[in-house]
């Protein structure tokens, strides 16, 4: 256990990276996919469970945080990770993210951003000075810098005027953040997929000096072949020696699409959103387990999967509790997403280690082109 922050990069194959990040609360193996835990859980699972998946760091909202229950009132119990239970690392987004998609509910200036919350209408200031006093009162491991991520589609001088605010924000937000052993402050990335404004905002970041540096602006409505075609060369900005982190990302085909290129983390709602609507995933692709053809199916969603719903249970049984509308339904599927998705990270990291990422990644095209054979 090390009383700091640290990354090791152990091998690389081709773009791709694996490692360790090394915290007080514990090593994250990279690539690493972190489940969110929007606020203060993983929805339908419980902690020792998420970790019993693989999974080394959660994330938290910020936003959602703040607004319920209340950051002082986390700290005052005790802090994030004691509060929900995960006494391993945690990174809490800035609450940028949330706060843009108000729209017509948010006011933006340089001081920072003036919103009604979504839940009670109350108003609110979030500056990048109060994101980093919240991050802190939540006793986040890893601490993500304020900013503005316009989404896509935008003009290049709306996606420029962004990108140079939120390289302002990042500045205050280091200054915020201040000297802080055993956490780590993450600058973001801007800069829409524009090359220029990418390598602009990197090199304002680089001169700040962060502890990791994410690619933000992604995932958002730009579609898969804009978003890698962004990954080509952004992460080529970033310090080698630092975590590179996309932010939002993703689908499992996102996802390695994204290693291949450098990323080291990502985190999504996807893999529990996607249980609680009967939606699972596997390695050759999607399974609705609402259609009908699953109803008499004694077999397990995947019979390489160590999860309890693969383990345990019959696609019948997992068919039936859904239309039931029984929330085993909802907790059996999301375990079962999660354990792939820490599967898929495991095998993409031993992968690189080995050298042979080119041969996993056609074997994972291959396996999902031949479908699950009861879609077809």
């Amino acid at each position: 256990m090390t009383d700091r922050f640290q990354f090791t990069l152990n091998a690389t194959d081709g773009a791709a990276r694996t490692g360790i990040i090394e915290t007080p609360r514990g090593a994250i193996r990279t690539p690493a996919f972190m489940p969110v835990g929007t606020a203060a859980t993983v929805k339908a699972m419980m902690p020792e469970s998420v970790r019993e998946t693989g999974a080394d760091i959660l994330l938290g909202n910020t936003y959602h945080l703040m607004l319920r229950p209340g950051a002082e009132r986390i700290d005052r119990l005790g802090g994030l990770h004691g509060f929900m239970n995960w006494e391993r690392p945690i990174l809490t987004d800035s609450g940028g993210f949330q706060v843009m998609s108000l729209a017509g509910l948010r006011k933006l200036t340089e001081e920072g951003v003036t919103f009604a919350s979504h839940v009670d209408g109350s108003k609110h200031v979030l500056t990048p000075e109060r994101s980093m006093e919240i991050q802190r009162l939540l006793g986040s491991d890893i601490v993500m810098a304020f900013d503005e991520c316009p989404a896509l589609p935008a003009t290049e001088d709306e996606v420029a005027r962004a990108m140079r605010l939120s390289m302002r924000w990042a500045q205050r937000s280091r200054d915020a953040f201040g000297d802080r052993p055993g956490h780590a402050l993450f600058g973001i990335m801007q800069g829409g997929v524009t090359p220029d404004l990418r390598e602009e905002s990197a090199a304002a970041l680089t001169g700040i000096g962060f502890d990791g540096y994410a690619i933000g602006g992604l995932a958002v409505g730009e579609g898969q072949e804009a978003m890698f075609g962004v990954l080509d060369y952004a992460p080529g900005f970033l310090p080698r020696d630092k975590p590179r982190y996309l932010m939002g990302v993703g689908k499992p085909d996102d996802i390695v699409g994204a290693v291949q290129r450098g990323v080291d983390m990502m985190d999504c709602v996807l893999p529990s959103r996607s249980g609680r609507t009967g939606q699972a995933w596997t390695r050759r692709g999607q399974v609705n387990i609402k259609n009908a053809r699953h109803q008499d199916d004694p077999r397990p969603l995947d019979e390489n999967c160590s999860c309890p719903a693969c383990r345990n249970y019959s696609r019948a049984y997992l068919h039936h509790v859904f239309k039931s509308g029984e929330m085993i339904s909802g907790m059996l599927l999301t375990w079962h997403n999660l354990q792939y998705y820490q599967d898929l990270m495991q095998g993409l990291r031993d992968a690189i280690a080995a050298g042979r990422l080119d041969d996993f990644v056609a074997d994972f095209h291959a396996t999902r082109d031949l479908g699950d054979i009861e879609r077809l």
